[in-house]
């Protein structure tokens, strides 16, 4: 007769034990004898998390738990955003509607704009690049510095926030720039990183400005702006 070998479920633990093979064994080979057939049994001591009752890895669930968390956050910021309720990162007034509508003419309105760069803030966050953003204005106030014990402190802590690889900031550069940093740092000045940023800000014009602009952050400022415009 011809041992058939056990798929299903193994039966729940009792008395420490389990019902079949003691808690030793998950995967059975069949091995043949000249005086018949035995079962050989080899078991890991531990078997990788299941769930919905199936003997899966859990890693892809939890995937996507956190993405469904992630797209929740991104919908409770974006629906009916207003001036408001966008931090104002960058003192500044609250921008016309006119204002609001040249953004999407051009990235350098936006850019050049302290409340565009509020509110294009905002949506970097929700697409956790926001440390883009952060890189290019730390660049632009040190091109302001014209004291070298200041340009060297302020050049130290940009490369540990944003070009160092141990930093969570870090953002996206190639080698060779990164390169021309490091040779630029050992004697610093206001535009050490002037390569780096000019990367960055190409980074957020073809990948990030795109998605911005059919955003519903920016599409609420919109219509918000609208809807104000006509009732006044």
């Amino acid at each position: 007769m011809t041992d058939i070998l056990y798929t299903g479920p193994i039966p729940a633990e009792r008395g420490g034990e389990l019902a079949m093979g003691g808690g030793r064994s998950e995967t059975s080979a069949l091995s043949g004898t000249e005086g018949g057939q035995g079962m050989t049994t080899t078991q890991n001591s531990q078997r990788p998390n299941a769930c919905c009752f199936c003997w899966c890895c859990c890693c892809s669930c939890s995937w996507n738990e956190e993405e469904r968390r992630r797209r929740r956050r991104r919908k409770r910021i974006s629906q009916d955003t207003k001036m408001e309720t966008i931090p104002n990162c960058e003192p500044c007034p609250k921008p016309s509607v006119e204002e609001i509508r040249l953004w999407s003419q051009s990235f350098d309105k936006l850019m050049r704009n302290p409340a565009g760069r509020n509110v294009f803030r905002e949506f970097l966050r929700t697409e956790y690049s926001e440390e883009n953003m952060l890189f290019w204005l730390a660049c632009e106030d040190l091109k302001q510095e014209d004291n070298k014990s200041v340009i060297e402190e302020k050049s130290r802590s940009i490369y540990e926030d944003y070009i160092s690889i141990l930093s969570p900031k870090e953002v996206s550069l190639d080698a060779r720039v990164r390169e021309v940093i490091n040779k630029k740092m050992q004697d610093p000045t206001p535009h050490t990183f002037e390569d780096a940023q000019l990367q960055i800000y190409t980074l957020m014009h073809r990948d990030s400005y795109p998605r911005f602009l059919s955003s519903n952050i920016y599409k609420s400022l919109v219509q918000g702006g609208s809807r104000t415009s006509s009732e006044s």
